[in-house]
Formats: C-alpha cells, sequence, structure tokens
C-alpha cells in the first residue's frame, strides 16, 4: 500500500472510491496523475468532513460514539479519537539483595507519564520484591514513669537478647533509645521545686527529675552502647495517669538527623507503656492553646517546648508516621490492649503487641510484630486532586478486591493500578504511589487528552470559511471582526457581545441553548425527530406537548410552540375531551351553578368550592354573617347601609318578609337597637347571587325600671353601711371581753401575804386600871 503526505494529511490511497490499485500507476512517468486523483480524494475527503453537519445541527454533533459516527456516514479516517497514552520514564529492575554500594530497588518502575482521556481509565502493573537482609532502624521508646520501674529493670538486662534478635532480622541494623513521661506543667506533674526534681516516692533512692521527652541514644550498632546508656536512666513520675506518649511519638518522627533514620531503612518504633495517652485538646487544662505544629524542637535532647505546646492529635501523628515512612509497634500491658489497638486501626502499618507484667517478653513481641509488618505488603498514594481516581487490583490469591488501598501477604507482589482522570486538568499534575512503611515510591505524572487532534489544512483563509477563518477540527475558526458557523458574518462597528445580547431573552441563555447566534439572529437546531426550534429566540418546538394515548395531543390537535391546539369538538391540555358540558349541568339547567367552568365534561369550580356542581363552599365565610348588615338595611331600613342599600346590596336580588321562616335553623344578626333580626338566605346560580326570607317580628330586649335600680341602690348602699357599723361593732365588743378576761384571769393568779407592819402604830391607846379586879 503506497501513502503520500499533502497538506498535513496521510492520504492512503486504497481508498473505497478505489478498491483496487491502478496498474498504471505502478510506473514513476504517471505521478502526475497521481498526484491529480490524490487531490480529488482529499477535495472530497475535507468536503465531506467539512458538510458533516446538517443545516439546523448543532457542531455539538460532531462529537459521538464510534458507531454513531460511522452510521451517519463519517468516514473512519475522518474520525479523530485520541487514546490513552502511557509511557515508563523510568524502570530500573528489582534488586534481590541488599547491596554494600547502591540503593536496594524494591518497587518497579519508578517513574510513569501518563496522558488520559477524561473518563478513560489505564491500568499498569506494578511490582514490589521486599529486598533479602534490608536494613533495619529500632527506636525503642519507653515510658519512664514511676509504674514502669519493674520494666525498665528488665531492658537493663535484655540489651544483648534484643541487638541477637535485629541481628537475626538483619546484619545492617541499628538501634536507638528515648524516654517519656509528660508536661511538666500542672495538672499533669506537681510543680512543686522539690517535686519537680524528685517526682516519686519518698523511699526512692533512684528518680530522675520530670520530664516530657528525652532523646538518649541516636541510632548505633555498638551494642556495649546502648546497655551503657540504657543502664543510666531511672524512673521519674507525673500525677495523672495518661502520659505524653504522642509528644514523644512525633519527636521521635520529625526529628530524624537526631534520631539518626537511615534513608535506606525499615524504620520501626517500639513504644512501651502501661497507661493511656494524652491527645490534642487536653493541654488547654494547663492553659496550653498553641496546637502542635509538627516540627522538630530539640535542645540537649530534651523536647523544648513541651509546656508550651498541646498535644498532636491523632491524624497529625499518623500523618508524620506515614510521611516519613516509620511503622510503630506498641509494646503495652494487658489492660492497655484495646486502646493500643483502637489506636493502631487509625495509624497505618502498626502493631500492637501485648507486655507481660515485667516486660521479659518485649524481644519476642518485637520479632512477632516485626515478622507480621513485613510479611504485609499495603501499597496506597498520598493526596489527589477531587477529579482523578487511583484503584489497586492485588494479583495474590488473598489480595481482595479493588479498592483505593491495594493488600497483599507476601513478600513479592504485584497490583494493577487503574487511574482515571474524571475532567479535564489545566496542567500535569504528579503524585506518589508506594508501600506503606517504605520509602520506595512511584511518580506518577499525569495529564489530560482534552484536544482533538485533527489533520486540518493548513490554508489560513479557507474557502468553506468565506476566506474569513481557517477550518479547526471541521469547524470554522473565525478572524477577529468575523463571527458565524462560516465566518459569514462581519460584526463591523459593533462588538460582538451587543450582537450576542440580541440572542438572549430576558439576559438569559444564547437562543435558549437551543440554536447559534449568527449576526444577532437566531439560527435554530434540528430536533431528532426531523422538525426544528423556532421562534426569534427558538423559544418554541412541536414535539413536546402533552400526550395522551402516548398521541401527541391525543391525536386530535397539533402541537404549537409547547401547547395543544385542539380540533374542533375537543378541549384539554392533551385534546384528550370531547366538549360536553351534560355533566356539569345542574338539576336547574345550569353550568357548575355558575360558579365554575366545565371541562372535559367536569366542573371546575372557583376557589373554595367543591364538585360535582360547585353547590358548596365549606371554606368560605357564612353568609349569616357576610350578609347580616344588609338584611337590617333591606328589612328594616336601618344600619351602616341604610343610606344607600340599593347599591350596597345588590348581590341580594330578591326577598320577602315573612310571618313565619321555612323550617331550619334561621340566621341570626343584631342590630343598631340591639335587636335580633332573624332570617333565611338561599344562594342562586352564580358566585354572588342570593335571596332572602326577613322574620318581620324582631326580638327586642325589655327596657329597665330605672326607678327600682335607683330605690334598690340606694337601699342597697343603706343596708351595706349598716352591716359594716354592726360588724365593727361585734369587733370591739369582742377584743374588750378579751381584755377583761385576761385582766380577770391575772387577777386570780395573784396571792396576797398578811404581815404586820413594825412601825405601824394604831391611833387608839388602851390603858389598865392596875387597882381594877374584875368585881
Amino acid at each position: 500500500m503506497h501513502c503520500i503526505c499533502l497538506q498535513n494529511y496521510v492520504l492512503i490511497l486504497k481508498h473505497p472510491l478505489y478498491p483496487t490499485w491502478p496498474s498504471h500507476y505502478q510506473n514513476s512517468s504517471n505521478w502526475a496523475k497521481l498526484l491529480h486523483h490524490s487531490a480529488l480524494l482529499i477535495e472530497a475527503s475535507l468536503f465531506h468532513s467539512q458538510n458533516f453537519i446538517k443545516p439546523g445541527e448543532q457542531e455539538a454533533a460532531r462529537c459521538d460514539t464510534w458507531a454513531q459516527l460511522i452510521e451517519r456516514g463519517c468516514m473512519e479516517e475522518d474520525i479523530t479519537s485520541p487514546k490513552n497514552d502511557f509511557s515508563s520514564s523510568k524502570n530500573i529492575s528489582l534488586s534481590n539483595t541488599a547491596l554494600d554500594k547502591g540503593e536496594p530497588i524494591q518497587l518497579r518502575p519508578q517513574e510513569v507519564n501518563l496522558k488520559l482521556r477524561p473518563g478513560l481509565p489505564h491500568t499498569f502493573t506494578l511490582d514490589f520484591q521486599r529486598v533479602e537482609g534490608y536494613p533495619v532502624d529500632l527506636y525503642y521508646l519507653m515510658d519512664l514513669s514511676y509504674s514502669m520501674e519493674d520494666d525498665l529493670r528488665s531492658i537493663k538486662t535484655l540489651g544483648n537478647e534484643l541487638f541477637n534478635a535485629l541481628q537475626g532480622i538483619t546484619k545492617k541494623g541499628q538501634i536507638g533509645f528515648g524516654s517519656f513521661v509528660d508536661k511538666t506543667v500542672l495538672p499533669f506533674t506537681n510543680t512543686n521545686p522539690e517535686k519537680l526534681n524528685k517526682p516519686c516516692a519518698e523511699t526512692e533512692m533512684y528518680c530522675q527529675p520530670a520530664f516530657g521527652y528525652r532523646h538518649v541514644l541516636s541510632m548505633t550498632e555498638n551494642k556495649a552502647e546502648f546497655e551503657r546508656e540504657v543502664n543510666k536512666q531511672r524512673i521519674s513520675g507525673n500525677l495523672d495517669s495518661p502520659e505524653g506518649t504522642l509528644d514523644a511519638i512525633m519527636q521521635a518522627a520529625v526529628c530524624g538527623e537526631r534520631i539518626g533514620w537511615r534513608n535506606s531503612s525499615t524504620r520501626l518504633i517500639v513504644l512501651t507503656t502501661d497507661d493511656g495517652f494524652h491527645m490534642a485538646g487536653d493541654g488547654k487544662l494547663a492553659g496550653i492553646l498553641e496546637p502542635n505544629d509538627e516540627r522538630c524542637y530539640m535542645d540537649n535532647n530534651l523536647y523544648s517546648k513541651s509546656n508550651e505546646m498541646d498535644y498532636p492529635s491523632v491524624g497529625q501523628v499518623a500523618n508524620q508516621l506515614e510521611k516519613n515512612n516509620i511503622q510503630p509497634i506498641f509494646a503495652v500491658t494487658k489492660n492497655m490492649e484495646k486502646v493500643y489497638r483502637e489506636l493502631s486501626k487509625r495509624i497505618p502499618k502498626s502493631e500492637v503487641g501485648v507486655l507481660s507484667a515485667d516486660s521479659h517478653n518485649v524481644v519476642e513481641l518485637i520479632k512477632n510484630a516485626y515478622n507480621r509488618l513485613s510479611s504485609k505488603v499495603t501499597v496506597t498514594h498520598d493526596a489527589l486532586p477531587d477529579n482523578v481516581r487511583v484503584t489497586y487490583t492485588p494479583l495474590c490469591p488473598e489480595g481482595g478486591p479493588s479498592g483505593d488501598k491495594g493488600v497483599c501477604n507476601n513478600v513479592g507482589v504485584s497490583f494493577n493500578v487503574t487511574v482515571t482522570a474524571d475532567e479535564c486538568m489545566q496542567s500535569e499534575i504528579s503524585f506518589l504511589i508506594g508501600p506503606l512503611g517504605m520509602k520506595d515510591k512511584l511518580k506518577v505524572s499525569l495529564s489530560t487528552l482534552c484536544k482533538c487532534e485533527c489533520d486540518d489544512p493548513v490554508t489560513v483563509d479557507s474557502p468553506y470559511c468565506n476566506g474569513k477563518g481557517q477550518v479547526n477540527c471541521g469547524m470554522c475558526s473565525c478572524k477577529a471582526g468575523f463571527v458565524g458557523q462560516k465566518c459569514e458574518c462581519s460584526i463591523g462597528e459593533k462588538d460582538e457581545s451587543s450582537l450576542r445580547a440580541a440572542c438572549r431573552k430576558d439576559n438569559g441563555t444564547e437562543c435558549e441553548g437551543r440554536g447559534d447566534c449568527v449576526c444577532g439572529i437566531c439560527q435554530c437546531y434540528t430536533l431528532p425527530g426531523g422538525s426544528t426550534y423556532y421562534g426569534t429566540n427558538c423559544e418554541c418546538e412541536n414535539e413536546s406537548c402533552e400526550k395522551f394515548q402516548n398521541k401527541l395531543c391525543g391525536g386530535n390537535g397539533k402541537c404549537r410552540c409547547k401547547n395543544c391546539e385542539c380540533k374542533p369538538g375537543y378541549e384539554g391540555t392533551a385534546c384528550q375531551c370531547k366538549k360536553s358540558d351534560e355533566q356539569c349541568r345542574t338539576p336547574s339547567g345550569s353550568v357548575c351553578s355558575g360558579r365554575g367552568t366545565c371541562k372535559c365534561n367536569q366542573c371546575k369550580c372557583m376557589e373554595g368550592y367543591q364538585r360535582p356542581y360547585c353547590l358548596t363552599c365549606p371554606a368560605c365565610q357564612t353568609t349569616c354573617i357576610t350578609k347580616g348588615k344588609c338584611i337590617e338595611c333591606l328589612g328594616f331600613q336601618t344600619g351602616p347601609f341604610s343610606k344607600n342599600c340599593s347599591q350596597a346590596c345588590t348581590s341580594i336580588s330578591e326577598f320577602k318578609m315573612v310571618e313565619t321562616l321555612p323550617p331550619g335553623k334561621p340566621c341570626d344578626v343584631r342590630d343598631v337597637e340591639s335587636c335580633r333580626v332573624f332570617f333565611a338566605i338561599k344562594q342562586l346560580d352564580g358566585e354572588d347571587n342570593y335571596t332572602a326570607q326577613i322574620l318581620k317580628t324582631r326580638e327586642c330586649p325589655k327596657l329597665p325600671n330605672i326607678y327600682a335600680i335607683i330605690g334598690g341602690s340606694i337601699v342597697g348602699v343603706t343596708v351595706i353601711g349598716i352591716l359594716i357599723l354592726l360588724f365593727i361593732k361585734v369587733l370591739f365588743t369582742l377584743q374588750d371581753l378579751k381584755e377583761y378576761r385576761k385582766f380577770m384571769n391575772e387577777a386570780q393568779k395573784t396571792r396576797w401575804s398578811e404581815n404586820k407592819n413594825p412601825i405601824f402604830q394604831e391611833a387608839t391607846t388602851t390603858v389598865a386600871n392596875p387597882t381594877f379586879s374584875g368585881e
């Protein structure tokens, strides 16, 4: 098959118009004829692609599925359909062992470039192989509060065993040591100077001052140095049960240079404690309001901002552990196991083990936890834009379904990674994919394909565009000053925005979204059924009227601008009813009682009135109240309407004064003389048309006897006054009687003694005659 390139078109001469190759073109002397045939074919192809849109169709009709475009007559060579593009810019083979020189490769590929069509996913394979003998950095972080005294004694004797266990994992192992208690402020620690210096019990001889977090030993391969520094450690103390655990983990994670983490190693933090932990917000109890900023603050190996910054949140700790590829192992006592298992759920790549009472099993615990961590590979990615999705399908027996993380329990695994861009992106983005807890990452550079790469002719002033523009993917890109589908409109002195404004109804959408604005006039699109939108702003169309029995306008009318125009003898929104008022007529012969209209042989009543004949209005105010003043005016020429009764009461077309009212409960109203007027009222056909019967006799109240009222008032006042005086007299009498009885009681209680006054001399003197003998 021969090809020739003309005007950026690659022409395959085995064209559908030429099913066989002309034999005389095999001779090079006939190249002129070949070029002539080629030009004809190119011209035919260009004409076909440019004129693909039929009159009234949108330019958007050029975009469709491959099958639909072929069905509508588009040639395959004229269809542009970009495909996803994938390339690997760095793809170094995986390493088998940890080499002495150079960093081992555990992830492949290392860098890829993706150009995706929006909504079209692309899948590639990611391989991971854990290197045998990969370096391990283990940081032993110990709670030195008073309750951990026996655990500290055990660790001092287990240094050799701990190093041997590390050597069993890898020949390139390092170990470091740190300790923590809590913030040295109330209410977490006693701030009495003596207690700060010695926070332990009085009987404790070896106790170090209170502290938050202390880095004791950087990563080292020297077993003797580790044992020497651990043996120097002393217990300390605090007041409350929870410890400053998260403070210590955060500083151990972010202070990489001080800790001595290596770039290429498995990083482990082994945390031993027997209590819970404070978290973000607890610092407010001590008046610490500044949130943790996730930065390193180490001064003389002590966390210098322990008393100035709040505790970090669990999310902050998890973020920094993941960011720095650190895997924590929580070695805790049985009573704290549940707490730290909940914490482990929120920190990826973490394990929990139960310590014995004195931590003598810590070495075995670390070995088991490391084996669990190293046997499971969890692949995920960092933050992504909202319009990008990444899913992983593990290629291992126990891998499970696809999801936003891929998990396999094996040292050598593969994952299918599927990337999807849901929308066009303005610029290229990049993100990282890799196993949790490992430094190895895959860099993905992602961009989107949102422009069609059309083989357009290089002609600047295309005849198809009336010499005023260039063809771009079958459409005209007009020069400045020209608009229109084929650049046929010169805007002259007007600006394009004013022309487009003429195509907007009430400042809405241009041509209602149903046409193109050309020179300030809407050119309406064609509907799928073959008809077109019409109207000044393409607001009308004749295909969306209401249907009845699956027929437009019930087959009894024509659709005009979304409304049915019914044939004579039919009515209804879908022309579904024959015109008739038989079911709307009352026994009196009126239609809907004059209070509604007959639609589709049913009454459509005024507001409040009820079908079938619009006779009653339960929601309306009763006529006994609304017509009361008119009844007073018509029957007795009194009331507020007495001067213009004939004009104000036209709604009562007929009334009679009667001796008796018809059976039933009558209406009644009080007139200006407080008399009760009784009447019966009936509504006639129409909205406000009544007839009334008024009782001639009013029921008026009797006038009161003024003289009796005045006399009774005087008598009443007199009687009340006398009663009041009698009541006062009785009160005074009772009070006097009470005082008298009190006096008499006191008098009876008095006791008088008869004693002779020694200085009293009687007024008479008796003299006895001494010579008197009585004879």
